[in-house]
């Protein structure tokens, strides 16, 4: 028995011995016969380039002039003229900054990646030269949280450059924070069309940012904020409208915006807020609003507004609100004006101007059709009063004739007499 015993490993051994030989001469076979291997390798190189194709990237691959780091899920492709979205960003990537390039157009689904890229969540695109935003660019980002488009010259923005391709069709962006500070193109490359109106229609279209939370507007020389461009963001938190030309806001409606905290209308030009603003901020329950540096002009139309800063909490830093207009009241602080001080130079009502000022105007024009009659019809106008001159000069003769006779006595008693 233990000589049996000794012999069953000799045994397995030498069987994998062979084993090995038979693939040596197997593989000398192989190597012996070129046209064959050539022949195979190369029927099969198809499907390895298919194979290795249709292989995801590796985690730790990184795009070409890029910087990754897996730990942070961060890459950044900063200040390398790029001119097109890299197609090899690493699935992992959740912070994605591609700022300081060359980018010109983002086109429709300039994200789309297989794998997706489905946790990217962060995405900077600031100062790239961006000057057109088609429509879906944004797609197949299930997971973007935060966006920024801010110093970019957008000549173009789609109105489904947010809410996809087919706004009908397409989820709700997963948007929170959309900055599009400085945006504004050169005045030759608006196209005629209103900048204004090409960023509101990209807010509202299909209510894709119905749960957006921050929006910044800033530096956009925005001069008037069109109706209900609010309307389709219920949910926002955050609105930064500062640094722009404002110059009223009697058409914007705060009322459905319940849940906004921050409101900054810093460096417009404001001259008034009326009545129907002041009661839709007072009633927002948690708003707090920043009105520093803009024009106040402290004439009657403002008391409304100096009543209302005395009372209401939700301005933030009020006691330094002065007056820019008339001279008297320059650097007048708002809130230590009172009635007396406000009043209307001239005082007629500024309607009431409007309508005497037009109605001098065609008292105006009147008169010039009228002296145009004349003119045309002078040579009669002339004949006409010498006629009358004749009438009058006769009919004048005939009564200083008479008053001789009745003022010579003479000729009175002789007329008497031939009476008898």
């Amino acid at each position: 028995m233990p000589g049996g015993c000794s012999r069953g490993p000799a045994a397995g051994n030498g069987r994998l011995r062979l084993a090995r030989l038979a693939l040596v001469l197997l593989g000398w076979v192989s190597s012996s016969s070129p046209t064959s291997s050539a022949s195979s390798s190369s029927s099969s190189a198809p499907f390895l380039a298919s194979a290795v194709s249709a292989q995801p990237l590796l985690p730790g691959q990184c795009p070409a002039l890029c910087e990754c780091s897996e730990a942070a899920r961060t890459v950044k492709c900063v200040n390398r003229n790029l001119t097109e979205v890299p197609t090899d960003l690493p699935p992992y990537v959740r912070n994605l900054f591609l700022t300081g390039n060359q980018l010109a157009v983002l086109p429709a689904g300039a994200f789309a990646r297989v794998p997706p890229l489905a946790e990217l969540a962060a995405l900077n695109l600031s100062g790239s030269r961006l000057e057109e935003v088609q429509a879906g660019a944004f797609e197949h980002l299930p997971s973007l949280r935060q966006l920024d488009l801010s110093h970019n010259p957008l000549a173009v923005l789609s109105p489904f450059a947010f809410s996809g391709s087919n706004a009908s069709v397409s989820a709700p962006s997963p948007l929170v924070e959309l900055i599009l500070n400085h945006i504004v193109p050169p005045e030759d490359e608006r196209n005629n069309r209103s900048f204004e109106g090409m960023v509101v229609a990209a807010l509202r279209a299909g209510g894709a940012l119905h749960g957006l939370h921050r929006l910044e507007l800033a530096s956009n020389h925005f001069l008037y904020l069109p109706r209900d461009v609010l309307a389709q963001l219920p949910s926002l938190r955050h609105l930064d409208l500062s640094n722009n030309s404002l110059v009223s806001l009697t058409y914007v409606s705060f009322r459905n915006l319940t849940h906004l905290e921050s409101l900054h209308l810093e460096d417009n030009a404001l001259k008034v807020l009326h009545n129907g603003t002041l009661a839709e901020l007072q009633g927002l329950p948690h708003v707090r609003v920043f009105l520093d540096n803009n024009p106040w002009v402290c004439d009657c139309h403002m008391a409304d507004m100096v009543a209302w800063l005395k009372e209401t909490e939700v301005v933030q830093g009020k006691y330094q609100l002065t007056c820019a207009f008339p001279e008297k009241m320059r650097n007048r602080v708002l809130l230590e004006l009172n009635s007396a001080d406000l009043d209307c130079d001239p005082i007629l009502p500024p309607s009431l101007q409007t309508s005497y000022v037009f109605l001098g105007i065609v008292l105006a024009l009147i008169g010039a059709i009228f002296l145009l009659v004349l003119y045309l019809n002078r040579k009669g106008i002339k004949k006409w009063m010498h006629n009358i001159r004749d009438a009058c000069r006769d009919h004048m003769e005939g009564y200083h004739y008479r008053y001789e006779i009745n003022a010579d006595p003479r000729l009175t008693n002789l007329s008497s007499n031939s009476d008898v």
